[in-house]
């Protein structure tokens, strides 16, 4: 050890790096992470009582008392605002309301009891912009409230949004976790149980305490999370990105999507058979019945009984992952290997398309929920139903997007995507000239690329070489590795080691960013995007290897998939301000990927279209310009493009 006496004293600690690390290792116990916070970093190792739960002076109003309370209270400054309701299918309600300001004083109230001059109060005041809200989620807010005929506006933090942008590769944002961290203190037990989110409620003393600490704690929470924001350079991708985005977002799940549940149904029949005869070929072909679904009896028979060439070992015994079984159908003659792949397909097919059945609500509508701080990149996912999983490229996928229709009142969807906006970010970010040409040339990329990496001309490249190329160039986008490449081709990783090399000679600028991505990331601990969203990586300095790698890639991938991702969120709120205010009625309802899908009124079909492609080439100026493809039909299959 080479520090000396002066080099032991204690010095502050990395809050940031800690708490992705307690998130890593999934220290999830309150009482631990509250103590651990409330040690001065900088001082002596002591004994820290754990910190209470926060007392407020709270009001149970009844009817006619909200009005005057909003009157004195809801204009000095921001006011905290919790609720408890529920949300399922496209359908909501709310139940309780509490209200905190950063006096101290705090009420709750059941919005059935508000008479006529607090429901107007009450409902001026949440969609006055001038007036600041601090909320935990407010997406979820903005639906149920909706439900009431209330718009939430003047939303100046949302805490959970805050804390996904100061560090988004935490695993939760729940306000319980948040609070001890930020705080030192614990939310309420009664209001801790709905972990952050809106849930179901009694109207009882207790729970009223439990709702009006809650909206405090968000309230005081906002201030210290607005204080990061700032420090990190992230206020402004809140203001203008990340909270838009959550209303727009509230909208599109209100809306939801036509499904014809009738069609859907016939699919689920048609992979339930397929799925019979995938077993039915699987029991024929080793002589006897078993679980396809087991591991264990799976390696039984293919390893046992059958001999078949070991895979990878793991703790388990040997693997049989989608990989392991393509691998085994190259090494044998034997059916089963391609049997096995063919029944995991089908399977999953039916059971995303019973996921679907399941979620058509009674408007005859998917109303699937959006997620903003789920993927550390900032894109967005989709949950209840997963509408991200739905193959694109398969006939069978292809097949299940036709149940998505066109709603009643409306003409058609609309579909629009991007044209290999990883690729263009990738070719802004490294100012490589020859890789930009490639973009604007006005050929096909991929064959461009080819040419000049294999040295032959453009007509003389072939589709294995392209199939490389593509695979190398959004390879490089998602930061793959040689060995992950030669994986992904099927050839050895010195091949695949060559291929780069030769990539790199022909696109070295593309090779020197992300050469300097990665150390100007060790160097600064996060990598960031052309609008400022980062992402920290504190396993760059890691002395685990496989850690520091892993990190690497998530260096290389970050920028790029982090830009695209404010790219598309840029151009959806372009898209739909546009709309508005042109006075259309077309409406979005989803954003899958890289894709956004309209409804279009009748008649607005062209307007819409010529909205759409100027709306998204116009969300950013790159050096390789944005591309966006455009498709309409009567469902979302027929509206591809």
């Amino acid at each position: 050890m080479d520090e000396g006496p002066a080099g032991l004293a204690r010095v502050p600690y990395d809050t940031e790096a800690l708490q992705v690390v307690l998130d890593a290792l999934e220290f999830r116990h309150a009482n631990f992470r509250e103590r651990l916070f409330a040690v001065d970093p900088g001082a002596a190792v002591e004994e820290v009582e754990p910190a209470e739960g926060l007392s407020v002076d709270g009001t149970v109003l009844g009817g006619g008392e909200l009005a005057p309370w909003l009157a004195e209270h809801g204009s000095r400054g921001p006011l905290g605002l919790s609720a408890v309701g529920v949300w399922k299918l496209g359908r909501g309600s709310v139940s309780e309301i509490a209200l905190a300001a950063a006096e101290g004083p705090a009420v709750w109230f059941d919005p059935a009891q508000l008479d006529e001059a607090d429901e107007k109060a009450f409902a001026a005041w949440i969609a006055d912009a001038s007036r600041p809200k601090v909320l935990h989620d407010s997406k979820s807010a903005m639906r149920v409230f909706a439900e009431h005929g209330w718009h939430i506006a003047g939303v100046r933090v949302d805490t959970a949004l805050a804390a996904y942008l100061v560090t988004p590769g935490r695993r939760s944002f729940a306000l319980e976790g948040l609070s001890v961290e930020y705080l030192g203190r614990e939310v309420a037990p009664a209001a801790a149980e709905a972990g952050g989110q809106l849930a179901l409620g009694t109207d009882d003393r207790a729970e009223a305490d439990a709702l009006m600490s809650k909206a405090r704690t968000v309230l005081d929470l906002g201030e210290a999370l607005g204080r990061r924001l700032e420090e990190v350079g992230a206020g402004e991708l809140m203001r203008d990105l990340e909270l838009p985005t959550s209303e727009l977002l509230a909208r599109m799940e209100r809306a939801g999507i036509c499904a014809d549940r009738d069609w859907l149904s016939q699919m689920e029949q048609q992979f339930a058979g397929a799925v019979e005869q995938a077993v039915n070929a699987a029991h024929a072909s080793v002589g006897h019945e078993f679980n396809l679904g087991s591991p264990k009896q799976l390696q039984e028979v293919l390893f046992g009984e059958l001999g078949l060439p070991k895979t990878k070992k793991t703790k388990t015994g040997w693997t049989t992952d989608a990989d392991a079984l393509a691998w085994l159908a190259g090494q044998t003659e034997h059916e089963l290997p391609v049997q096995m792949l063919r029944y995991r397909e089908q399977q999953k097919l039916r059971s995303t398309v019973e996921g679907l059945i399941k979620t058509v609500s009674v408007d005859g509508r998917i109303h699937t929920t959006y997620n903003q701080t789920v993927a550390a990149t900032g894109r967005l996912s989709s949950t209840d139903p997963n509408l991200q999983n739905i193959p694109v490229r398969t006939d069978e996928g292809r097949a299940i997007r036709r149940g998505f229709r066109v709603g009643e009142g409306y003409e058609s969807l609309l579909t629009a995507d991007y044209s290999q906006i990883e690729l263009r970010v990738m070719a802004h970010l490294s100012e490589d000239d020859g890789l930009i040409e490639a973009f604007t040339s006005g050929e096909d990329l991929h064959d461009t690329v080819a040419a000049h990496v294999f040295a032959v001309p453009a007509d003389r490249v072939d589709p294995e070489m392209r199939r490389k190329i593509k695979a190398m160039s959004y390879g490089l986008a998602y930061g793959l590795s040689a060995f992950g490449l030669s994986q992904q081709l099927g050839i050895t990783p010195d091949e695949a080691r060559k291929l780069m090399d030769n990539y790199f000679e022909r696109f070295g600028g593309v090779r020197d960013y992300l050469r300097r991505t990665v150390e100007e990331a060790r160097a600064t601990g996060y990598t960031e995007t052309i609008m400022g969203r980062r992402r920290y990586l504190p396993d760059l300095t890691s002395d685990n290897r496989q850690r520091r790698e892993m990190a690497e890639r998530m260096a290389l991938n970050a920028p790029i998939q982090g830009t695209a991702a404010d790219i598309v969120k840029v151009a959806m709120l372009r898209v739909d301000e546009a709309l508005r205010a042109e006075n259309l009625t077309s409406r979005m309802l989803l954003q899958v990927h890289d894709e956004v899908v309209l409804e279009v009124a009748p008649g607005e079909r062209e307007v819409c279209e010529e909205l759409v492609r100027r709306e998204m080439t116009g969300a950013v100026s790159l050096r390789a310009p944005l591309a966006v493809s455009v498709g309409s039909g009567a469902d979302w299959e027929s509206a591809a493009h």
